[in-house]
């Protein structure tokens, strides 16, 4: 503990970057002469005076710009005995506009005293609450607030809140069993406001300056390191962080806990540490080892030095979220940071890395540089899913992440291709909304357009790009067309470093650069223009190919699901098209800024594939026989095409089926060359594409049918299957690959399978747990002995006892795929109570659950009966709420069960989640099920007879 608090006193003290941040703070301090007035429990006249009624004031969601804040000093004092808090905060603002108010953001907060310092006497200030707009008026009768600077004080309490959000109570349990209690915050995207009063949208940055009071049994971290450490009367001791650089109120952050940590300096002189519970911080080497990679990475990429002295990450217990990039204090759910690397699965790595990756991304893209409001939230979640594959490539290209790209494409164009999908960049107001851009369209979609652009400007001119973007806007915010002007003219800009670009060439040598080179090609090239039919439009375009000898036929047309086409009449894409043919392999490239054109070849040829290596977000139909000639190609020799390219018409034929450009019979025969295939894209997407297919019918009592498409399924990939080892053997993608065959191949009870599964599990067992199985193979194994009461006992006991979050999400997994339906109905309803599994690991159990076909009615009866707990728990417009509501009826395909759902959710009041996106989208996708059923059926049915073994 003393070691660790030196440690940081030395840094603040001796850093030349800390340095500069203390002359800042000893400037400020100056400023608030009446910081000693900071008290925790205010005069009780004061007390007495707060919430004083006026008259009503205009309200409004948004916050008034008149009013800035420049600096925040917190002081906050959490009780881990009693789950409560306390709190002063003073906040110097900049007035622009003389008024009579100052609106600020408060929820759920006790404030018991506001006060405005001056150079005399403190001013006791009335104060006026909205509870709905989540915020309070400030005012006194007696003065108005005049343009310049003033100062306000704001003391307060709460309780702890017991969701995932603001500052909440987590707790963990030790191996002895002594349950413990911590404090931490998850304050994104409108949560700061529950933590203290603040001016809580993203375009109000400021400076903070935090103290946070702790018993000695604890310590705290917080976004800056420690510059001392004060004792206070009573045994308390007071923490006082150095001042952070000028940041957003939602990636403020501060932690009391516990744990240790372990710690690394990077090669630019960045202290980097990773905090766990006592008990697992040998998990912790990885990420340390990691995160020092990455920081690193990013660092040279984007030629901007990380600005922090230190970087955290602290994998927390309790986390509803996957991981929040706070600035100097990244936290995680504890799966997505530790890693052991005897149980730990070959997935859990790729995992790991790539939400390390993403977080620190997000310390330029989101932190450095925020957008201006929520409705531009995949400036930053799209980039930082973006850069997250590509630093990985880069820095760890073992790993193969690439491989996993275009899933994140295929996932984002099934919520596009609804009419509930929503642009990129769309209007939020309320908390809800704003929750509800937590999606796979600003993250997903946001990645997949990014690359689409990276690839049509190449690779070095948009790199040149978002370091101008970056650079130029530094601390700042921004919106959509500030990115595409950064990105338009690039080798004309003169406010870059130069001498770094001309160095790269790439501007001084635009003859040598081939056709791959678009951008430069066209003077009046419109990044802007082209990017807002991508950004500000919802949905993706479908490009028709009709081939007549050397002509190529070109006509773009909204994709949508299930709607009237004239409803698309109005979409119009500016689509950078790139395409192969059966006489050249080199890539051409095309911009098509019309609804239809038309393209002309060298010479006439047998097929032609447009959207090479799926690295455009459009789809592509085949008319008049090119469908045809892909497919013949296929069977002939697949490997002409890349792994993406066989991937992306694997995908792309079955959605056509969907909207009916394409029978059934023909997206089946196509998967027929899939006997022949061994890579881990187009097998998985072989799955992706027939899985869902049998699952409707599980839920429909088609028990025939049913069998014969797993029976289908079984014999396409049986050689596949047959040459998998049981073992950790082969590169990450085989790894990932024998994990995912081998499942599939036991829970259709094939019998080779089931055999060796049942065997290592019984192995396992006789040894209470301790023989060392294969980590790629244990959820197989785990999941096979889950078939039995013994077994799924036995496991679920492993689980209680395991610190290892590998090992618990993978019996968590195997316990939910068991067919013991009274087992998983227990389970269900203990994650609830959180006494067992961990209550941000439910919203993944009840989705697993609903897709058993022993027991996926547990899911949407536990859903329906527990709404309004999991919604107090979650928040309305979550990803949490999201992802059940649409995983756990999405593969429903009847009328009555539409009605069924169709009637909960109207039933609901507004404010308990009737207009939810997700809600429309779960309707559409059961709308489209029972179209998909009606028509393809019998197709379906008369295929598989013909092509049955």
């Amino acid at each position: 503990m003393s070691a660790f608090s030196f440690r940081f006193r030395e840094k603040a003290v001796d850093g030349p970057s800390v340095s500069l941040l203390e002359k800042q703070h000893n400037r400020i301090m100056l400023v608030f002469s009446f910081l000693l007035l900071l008290s925790l429990d205010p005069p009780l006249e004061a007390k007495n005076n707060r919430n004083t009624t006026f008259t009503s004031l205009p309200f409004k969601m948004r916050l008034p710009d008149s009013v800035r804040p420049l600096h925040y000093h917190l002081l906050i004092h959490p009780n881990l005995t009693f789950l409560n808090f306390t709190g002063s905060v003073q906040i110097q603002l900049e007035v622009r506009q003389e008024t009579k108010h100052i609106f600020l953001n408060s929820k759920n907060l006790h404030i018991s005293r506001a006060l405005l310092l001056g150079s005399r006497h403190p001013h006791l200030l009335q104060l006026q609450e909205s509870e709905h707009f989540e915020q309070i008026a400030l005012s006194s009768e007696s003065l108005t607030f005049t343009g310049g600077l003033h100062v306000i004080q704001l003391d307060f309490s709460a309780n702890l809140s017991d969701t995932f959000h603001g500052f909440y109570k987590g707790t963990y349990t030790t191996r002895s069993g002594e349950v413990r209690a911590l404090a931490s915050t998850q304050f994104e995207p409108t949560h700061a406001r529950a933590a203290f009063p603040c001016f809580d949208e993203p375009a109000f940055k400021a400076n903070f300056s935090i103290c946070v009071r702790r018993e000695p049994r604890h310590i705290s971290i917080s976004n800056m390191p420690k510059l001392k450490t004060v004792e206070l009367a009573g045994g308390l001791l007071e923490d006082h962080y150095d001042v952070t650089v000028k940041m957003s109120t939602y990636l403020v952050a501060f932690i009391v806990c516990d744990f240790l940590s372990i710690s690394k300096r990077s090669q630019h002189g960045v202290e980097i540490s990773v905090y766990t519970v006592p008990e697992k911080i040998s998990q912790a080497e990885y990420a340390l080892n990691t995160a020092v990679t990455l920081l690193d990475f990013y660092d040279d990429y984007f030629d901007i030095s990380y600005p922090l002295p230190k970087q955290d990450l602290a994998a927390i217990p309790d986390f509803q979220s996957g991981a929040m990039e706070n600035w100097g204090l990244t936290t995680y759910r504890e799966s997505g940071l530790l890693f052991d690397p005897e149980l730990s699965s070959t997935s859990d790595k790729l995992g790991i890395t790539k939400v390390i990756a993403h977080e620190l991304a997000h310390q330029w893209f989101g932190n450095l540089v925020t957008m201006q409001w929520w409705n531009d939230l995949w400036l930053n979640e799209g980039f930082a899913k973006f850069m997250e594959f590509v630093s990985v490539n880069i820095t760890y290209p073992e790993l193969q992440v690439n491989d996993y790209f275009l899933e994140k494409c295929f996932t984002a164009m099934g919520v596009d291709s609804l009419s509930s999908s929503h642009p990129i960049s769309t209007p939020v107001e309320n908390p809800a909304q704003i929750r509800e851009m937590f999606d796979d369209v600003s993250y997903q979609k946001g990645a997949c357009v990014l690359n689409m652009l990276r690839d049509f400007l190449t690779p070095e001119a948009f790199k040149m790009g978002i370091i101008r973007y970056l650079k130029n806007h530094s601390y700042q915010n921004t919106v959509n067309a500030d990115l595409w002007y950064s990105l338009t003219n690039i080798c004309q800009s003169d406010d870059l470093d130069s001498g770094r670009f001309k160095a790269d060439g790439f501007c001084s040598d635009s003859k040598s650069r081939t056709s791959a080179s678009k951008w430069y090609m066209d003077d009046d090239l419109n990044v802007k223009a082209i990017m807002d039919t991508w950004t500000l439009q919802e949905g993706f375009p479908i490009i028709s190919v009709e081939v007549k000898g050397r002509e190529v036929y070109l006509k773009q047309e909204r994709y949508l699901k299930g709607a009237d086409p004239a409803k698309n009449s109005s979409f119009l894409w500016q689509v950078p098209l790139t395409y192969i043919t059966s006489s050249s392999s080199s890539v051409q490239r095309f911009l098509l800024k019309n609804r239809k054109d038309v393209l002309y070849l060298p010479a006439e040829i047998e097929w032609i594939k447009f959207n090479v290596d799926m690295r455009g977000y459009y789809i592509v139909h085949y008319e008049a026989g090119v469908w045809d000639a892909l497919i013949r190609q296929l069977q002939q020799n697949h490997t002409v095409f890349s792994g993406n390219d066989r991937t992306s018409l694997i995908h792309n034929i079955f959605q056509l089926v969907s909207i009916g450009k394409v029978p059934l019979d023909k997206a089946l025969s196509l998967s027929l060359y899939l006997r022949c295939e061994t890579e881990i894209m187009p097998v998985m997407q072989g799955f992706s594409e027939l899985v869902p297919l049998y699952k409707l019918m599980e839920k429909r009592d088609m028990a025939a049918l049913e069998h014969q498409l797993k029976s289908y399924l079984m014999n396409l990939f049986q050689r596949l299957i047959n040459a998998q080892r049981w073992s950790d053997e082969g590169s990450v993608s085989e790894r990932i690959l024998r994990n995912y065959l081998l499942l599939f191949a036991c829970v259709r009870r094939y019998g080779p399978c089931v055999q060796t599964a049942q065997e290592l599990f019984q192995k396992w067992k006789e040894s209470d747990g301790k023989m060392r199985l294969p980590a790629d193979v244990r959820l197989v194994v785990y999941t096979e002995g889950a078939r039995t009461e013994e077994g799924w006992d036995f496991l679920l006991e492993k689980y209680r006892q395991t610190l290892y979050p590998s090992e618990k999400s993978q019996i968590k997994a195997a316990l939910s795929y068991s067919p013991l339906a009274d087992k998983l109905k227990w389970l269900i309803e203990r994650g609830l109570e959180g006494d067992i599994l961990k209550t941000h690991e439910l919203p993944s159990l009840v989705i697993s659950v609903s897709k058993n076909p022993q027991a996926y009615k547990l899911a949407w009866d536990f859903l329906r009966s527990n709404w309004q707990k999991l919604v107090k728990k979650f928040d309305l417009g979550s990803s949490s709420i999201s992802r059940m509501v649409v995983g756990v009826t999405n593969q429903y395909s009847t009328r009555e069960k539409l009605v069924e759902i169709q009637s909960f959710f109207s039933s609901l009041e507004q404010g308990m989640g009737a207009g939810l996106r997700s809600v429309q989208q779960a309707l559409e996708n059961i709308e489209e099920n029972i179209r998909w059923m009606d028509k393809n059926v019998p197709l379906l049915t008369d295929w598989l007879n013909s092509h049955s073994t």
